[in-house]
């Protein structure tokens, strides 16, 4: 069912699905609702809308039901998805005099509202982009709503070169109303009808996947040739053409990226992952040598501290970015594990983004999550 604003979509969710009324989501809500507003009564400047807080606290729900009750040219896209038509836009721009302004242009001719989910910058490009991106983006009047699981004065906190980005952060409390969604409630953990997609490995014997994939390909034919994946090939347990099973150390611990993931919620309704180790891993530090490269810009004096990476987090990084795509596109991801959910990474660099990962999989085991 659509709705015609953020305001009468939550209010029916409340009064006919058993939402729980929270304050914070209150607050959100109006605030989506004046940019509703003034977008739909020609207003010629529109603030935006920041949405910021713990996991579960309902940030997607709400911009999504802001994004489908639109009537003027929009763009929902996850973060990922953002930087990447960014990254890629600003190659084939290469030569012109301003490739950032001409892309803001681009953008702004096309759609008048982006809304894009899961704002979070760790990397040193990102960053540097992202510092005139958006201040080019507002120049142009694109009204950009989003949620993050950070305030603005914590994105890339601790980044190298965090001055390149500070004027996103300026741009951003200047031209979007900053809303914290941070109410007691993790709504993803609210009872619903149970379908079991993450399983613990038994010390021997077949695997739970196994079944799985068996019902979920019933009349399908399969095969265990490797699958293409962009420029590389997959090694798989299984394939058939709906659903895909491989091991984490084919996909996770090889050099796919989140593009190539977005092909795989492209081509597969299901994705089994199998022999999942315990993520866990104590820190270890890593220098980075004065005068070498970090891929954006050269360090100029002295050495510098790397973060403390165990050794899994290159592997956690994927598959944080495989549970986004999954989640985001309702595509069911059945596991595999050797430890159980609560404990599969207790420890390491990635303990924070690992939290939205760990209440997406427990949302993945209702049943409702695929549900259109």
């Amino acid at each position: 069912m659509t709705f015609d604003s953020p305001l009468s979509a939550w209010q029916h969710a409340i009064e006919h699905k058993g939402f729980i009324q929270d304050e914070a989501q209150e607050h959100a809500v109006f605030a989506l609702q004046k940019c509703h507003e003034a977008l739909h009564t020609g207003a010629r400047s529109i603030t935006g809308v920041y949405l910021w807080g713990p996991v579960g606290r309902g940030k997607t729900w709400l911009m999504d039901q802001f994004y489908q009750s639109l009537r003027v040219p929009a763009r929902r896209q996850h973060f990922h998805h953002f930087m990447g038509w960014v990254h890629q836009r600003s190659f084939q721009l290469t030569g012109i005099a301003d490739p950032l302004r001409a892309l803001a242009k681009e953008l702004a001719a096309e759609v008048r509202v982006l809304c894009f989910d899961e704002l979070f910058v760790n990397d040193i490009g990102d960053a540097i982009i992202l510092g005139r991106l958006f201040q080019v983006m507002f120049d142009e009047g694109v009204v950009v709503v989003c949620t993050s699981n950070l305030p603005p004065d914590d994105l890339y906190a601790d980044g190298f070169n965090r001055d390149r980005f500070v004027p996103a952060i300026a741009a951003i409390k200047a031209h979007m109303h900053v809303v914290a969604v941070n109410g007691v409630e993790d709504h993803r953990l609210h009872p619903g009808a149970i379908q079991q997609r993450y399983f613990v490995a038994p010390p021997e014997g077949v695997s739970a996947l196994d079944e799985v994939f068996k019902t979920l390909t019933a009349g399908q034919s399969s095969s265990a040739e490797p699958v293409p994946v962009g420029h590389r090939v997959l090694n798989v347990v299984q394939a058939s053409e709906t659903v895909l099973w491989c091991r984490y150390a084919d996909l996770c611990e090889q050099p796919f990226a989140a593009m190539d993931f977005i092909a795989l919620c492209d081509t597969y309704r299901a994705i089994l992952l199998s022999d999942v180790p315990n993520l866990s891993a104590q820190k270890r530090e890593g220098r980075i040598a004065r005068g070498t490269e970090d891929g954006a810009q050269r360090v100029v004096a002295g050495d510098r501290e790397l973060p403390q990476l165990s050794v899994h987090d290159d592997g956690v990084r994927r598959f944080i970015a495989l549970v986004d795509e999954c989640y985001d596109r309702k595509v069911p991801l059945y596991i595999e594990a050797h430890a159980a959910m609560d404990a599969l990474y207790t420890e390491g660099y990635l303990e924070f983004p690992f939290r939205r990962t760990l209440s997406r999989l427990q949302e993945m085991q209702l049943q409702r999550f695929a549900e259109a």
